[in-house]
């Protein structure tokens, strides 16, 4: 995949990030969006639950529409960023997820919300995430140098899980003070921060020359899927990923009803607990480069599934009392590892692969 040269990454003082402008712009733009993802995660879901009577059949249905996107576009996507100006895409997807996520606190507003509604949002905002984070990826190694960007996702990955803390509690207050679909206005109102960061980012970057054509596309996602299959430690974690964003999904789609039906957790707590759990995503963060210089940059990434991961398998011994610890300190262990595997194995990626490509 061809691109013209971009600018090289503005200099950082030696050994650190919090001087470096453009950085901080980005880290910070993206932590107030990632906190209103959050509180969508939990709303979106908890309106369909509690607002709409949603089975639990629907509810997994809509987790799914929300991840569809990525399993179906991907590849695509890869190849359609990189003919455009990185930046000016991540603007236009926040954009439009703020558009479409506003939608439902304004539906709910009028008594006019349906689950089709939320399905089409889920779908809708499912493929800006796509274009978006496959732009993110190929952003930052154009903000920072190579040195740097186990340093910036680890921060980033913390700032994600930082989120999840704050963001569920967030969300459960605000679910309590306007309800479930009026929550989501918060997560509306974070994609408009997220756009003023990337405004504020000064790096020139031109576009690549425009073809669309569909041979071109096609010989694109072909150069790519060659280089990522031929790739000895690439298509592993090709592999590793897939399986575990499948079977991770899943686990995600059931973990409303299961807090709300099943453990009886009232929907303004089930944030807490969430958020609780999140800790273990926060540590990770903070973490994770000094567990891979430990480990092995390369060892980290199978050992922090294999191993850090284990005790997630204490949360379906959770019940109802005070046993629903389990859920918390097995999802915070599941965190944990996730966001240190995410960490290693973006930061691969990013290092292996050639410039301007989004296959990393």
């Amino acid at each position: 995949m061809q691109s013209r040269p971009e600018p090289a990454a503005e200099p950082v003082a030696a050994g650190t990030l919090w001087r470096h402008r453009n950085f901080l712009l980005l880290w910070s733009g993206q932590t107030v969006s990632e906190m209103g993802s959050a509180v969508t995660q939990l709303a979106l879901p908890l309106t369909a639950v509690v607002v709409l009577g949603a089975s639990t059949f629907q509810v997994g249905l809509l987790t799914s529409a929300a991840t569809a996107a990525f399993a179906l576009i991907a590849l695509p996507a890869g190849a359609l960023v990189d003919r455009r100006a990185k930046r000016r895409l991540m603007i236009w997807c926040d954009v439009a997820r703020m558009l479409i996520i506003g939608s439902v606190p304004l539906a709910a507003a009028f008594g006019v919300l349906t689950l089709g509604q939320l399905y089409a949002v889920a779908i809708t905002a499912g493929v800006c995430t796509v274009f978006f984070d496959v732009a993110y990826q190929s952003f930052l190694p154009r903000v920072v140098t190579r040195e740097h960007l186990v340093d910036g996702n680890g921060k980033l990955g913390a700032s994600q899980s930082f989120a999840q803390v704050a963001g569920p509690g967030l969300g459960g207050g605000l679910v309590g003070l306007v309800g479930a679909a009026g929550a989501m206005a918060a997560d509306a109102i974070s994609y408009a921060v997220s756009v003023v960061s990337l405004l504020a980012i000064r790096i020139r970057e031109e576009a690549p020359p425009a073809d669309d054509s569909r041979a071109g596309l096609r010989a694109e996602i072909a150069e790519g899927l060659s280089f990522v299959l031929r790739h000895p430690i690439l298509r592993k974690i090709v592999a590793c990923t897939g399986t575990a964003n499948l079977f991770g999904s899943m686990a995600v789609a059931l973990e409303i009803v299961f807090l709300v039906r099943v453990l009886r957790v009232r929907p303004a707590e089930t944030g807490l607990l969430i958020a609780a759990a999140s800790l273990g995503g926060v540590a990770g963060g903070v973490l994770s480069g000094r567990l891979a210089r430990r480990i092995g940059s390369a060892r980290i990434i199978w050992y922090s599934l294999l191993v850090l991961s284990l005790p997630e398998l204490l949360v379906p011994l959770a019940e109802p009392g005070w046993r629903v610890t389990a859920f918390v300190v097995g999802a915070a262990f599941g965190y944990f590892g996730a966001v240190v595997y995410n960490v290693a194995q973006v930061s691969y990626r990013q290092a292996i692969c050639p410039p301007g490509s989004s296959a990393g």
